[in-house]
C-alpha cells in the first residue's frame, strides 16, 4: 500500500475501513485457492494483500483505543 493510499484510509472512519476489509478478505480466499490449484504466477500479491489487511485492522484498533 502507498503513503497516499495510508493517508486516505487514516482519513476514514471505522465502518468504513471495516467495509474495506471485506473485498481483501474475499480476494485473499480466492488467491489462497489459486495458489493451491497453481494458478497464481504473483505469489507477492498474497503478501501485500495480507499487509493491507494488517494496516487497516492496525487503523481500526487504534481509534478503538482512543475512544476507551
Amino acid at each position: 500500500m502507498k503513503k497516499q493510499q495510508l493517508q486516505e484510509l487514516k482519513n476514514k472512519s471505522v465502518a468504513e475501513l471495516q467495509k474495506d476489509l471485506n473485498p481483501l478478505y474475499e480476494k485473499l480466499a480466492n488467491l489462497r485457492s489459486e495458489l493451491v490449484e497453481g494458478k497464481v504466477k504473483n505469489i507477492k500479491e498474497v503478501k501485500q494483500i495480507r499487509k493491507s489487511i494488517a494496516q487497516i485492522l492496525t487503523l481500526i484498533n487504534q481509534r478503538e483505543k482512543i475512544k476507551i
